[in-house]
């Protein structure tokens, strides 16, 4: 791995409540992380990638920080999570956490002792106070990404701006406290041997002082806003100041591939998230269309590009890729939720995506679970559904459990394996042991090739002749053919070194191949 080790590194996105539980109380801990640090060396990531796991009353499944310098009890110590990054390392692997610079929780001292202090206090400028348009109307009419009005109003009077749950208040980026504090958190974490830093909803901090409307075709009065961007020059200088390489990953959600990439300038961030191509459809065109947008808007400021397929927040991929309507996004969650799905064919394109990725120049992301073929789970019982997404809407959006179930590590027991005891926070399917760790490993077997053989794959990209509806390239003596037609096609030259399913035959539908060119 390279001193840029970020720009081709595979990440593991570890959650941390549902990776594995050591201690048996049905809920993920850094013990069971650090017990299976071995599994993720061997599976042949490079990175590991924690959700938060900061003290939180868990409101929004801890990106409701309370403390940014500590670890919830749930998951163990900050001993313990300092012991982890150095085992981590001594492994081989670098870690990455997550900072949410946005909103911190309502029991954030800050906003604690904004709640006590007076109207005009400083204590109440590190966050967005205001007052109302009149008799129970808010300062405005922004809505919650969750759902509802984003203000809330206190027995003063005043409201209180949360672009996400009400529990989230959104910090005052415009306030001097608030950058110099998270800079030096930013410091806290880097000193105790983080490698990079995973910045949430990193497009939102900065709001319009004015607080106006949305209005389509003016600039975002709290996505985007320009001033964003001396954040992330101010976080960079601080990533540079070390010896040892520091990085910076983006969760950006922008349509605009121009303005996107400007995050990514020499200055700023190191990477970003490739939510367009998370969300495309399995389709030929689209893909293709995706990755060329991608690769060139990504060159014009020289920064890696990252590929991705699921996450905490999406749909699983084998679910989404067995529907009729392949694609992703969150407005449309709720009218797509438990469609009919062939988890047959959604597998065998989830097989074939997972070479395309890990065949492309850049990096790979890789959520966990999704080296098992898992699914969404998508008959959860209102009772047990936990995220504040499905409550806030009162159903109409399912949320964002279904891809958070604890993991299978055995094919039986207590659990399947997750931990000790047969508690786990979110109920497993009783076929969940069909895709344990120590099952038929099919996919695991293909996971492991692949990130294996990725790192061998260092040259540029160039696209292929091929027939409609199949994607081709080469790297090198490396070629990656995916057929996303209807038909099976000849195979290319060269030997076989990893397909997504039998090729005896030719390439059949949904089907991926890699080659080697002899070179000769």
């Amino acid at each position: 791995m390279s001193h840029e080790w970020w720009r081709s590194a595979a990440i593991y996105q570890v959650y941390p409540r549902s990776f594995a539980d050591a201690n048996g109380d049905g809920i993920g801990d850094l013990a069971g992380v650090r017990a299976h640090l071995g599994y993720l060396r061997d599976l042949g990531v490079d990175a590991i990638w924690f959700s938060p796991w900061y003290p939180s009353p868990m409101a929004d499944a801890g990106y409701d920080v309370a403390d940014y310098r500590d670890i919830d009890p749930m998951f163990g110590t900050l001993d313990e999570a300092t012991q982890l990054i150095e085992e981590a390392h001594e492994s081989g692997l670098r870690v990455i956490v997550d900072v949410v610079p946005n909103h911190c929780s309502d029991q954030h001292p800050w906003f604690q002792e904004a709640l006590g202090a007076r109207l005009g206090d400083p204590a109440r400028d590190r966050f967005w106070f205001r007052a109302g348009r009149g008799p129970g109307r808010p300062p405005n009419d922004w809505q919650s990404t969750f759902g509802g009005p984003a203000w809330t109003q206190l027995p003063d009077g005043q409201w209180y701006l949360h672009l996400f749950a009400r529990e989230q208040p959104d910090f005052n980026w415009n306030n001097a406290e608030v950058r110099a504090e998270f800079e030096d958190v930013l410091r806290f974490w880097f000193d105790r041997g983080v490698d990079g830093i995973r910045i949430d909803s990193a497009a939102m901090c900065v709001k319009d002082p004015s607080l106006g409307e949305i209005v389509e075709g003016e600039q975002h009065p709290y996505v985007d806003q320009d001033g964003t961007h001396e954040i992330y020059r101010s976080w960079r200088a601080i990533a540079d100041s070390y010896a040892s390489p520091r990085a910076l990953i983006g969760e950006v959600w922008l349509a605009d591939s121009e303005r996107f990439a400007r995050y990514l300038r020499p200055d700023e961030m190191h990477t970003a998230f490739n939510f367009d191509f998370l969300g495309c459809p399995w389709d030929a065109k689209a893909l293709r269309r995706v990755i060329d947008d991608t690769l060139a808007s990504h060159a014009e400021v020289g920064a890696p590009s990252t590929w991705v397929l699921s996450n905490h927040d999406v749909t699983r991929h084998v679910t989404r890729y067995g529907r009729d309507d392949t694609a992703f996004e969150f407005a449309l969650r709720g009218a797509r939720h438990a469609v009919p799905t062939d988890l047959e064919v959604g597998t065998r394109r989830a097989r074939a995506a997972a070479l395309l990725t890990m065949s492309l120049p850049g990096s790979v992301y890789v959520y966990q679970g999704e080296e098992l073929g898992l699914p969404e789970v998508e008959d959860l019982p209102a009772e047990v559904r936990d995220d504040p997404m499905y409550t806030r809407s009162n159903g109409s959006d399912p949320g964002r459990d279904g891809c958070r179930i604890p993991l299978p590590w055995t094919a039986d027991g207590p659990s399947f394996g997750f931990g000790p005891t047969a508690a786990t926070w979110l109920p497993q399917p009783a076929d969940w042991g069909d895709y344990a760790v120590d099952g038929p490993d099919s996919m695991l077997s293909l996971y492991r090739r692949a990130l294996v053989l990725r790192r061998s794959i260092t040259e540029e990209m160039t696209w292929l002749e091929a027939p409609a509806n199949v994607l081709a390239f080469q790297r090198g003596r490396f070629t990656c053919m995916i057929n996303l037609s209807e038909r099976t096609i000849p195979l290319p030259t060269g030997e076989i070194i990893l397909t997504s399913a039998d090729v005896t035959a030719g390439l059949a539908p949904d089907v991926a191949v890699w080659t080697l060119d002899s070179g000769a």
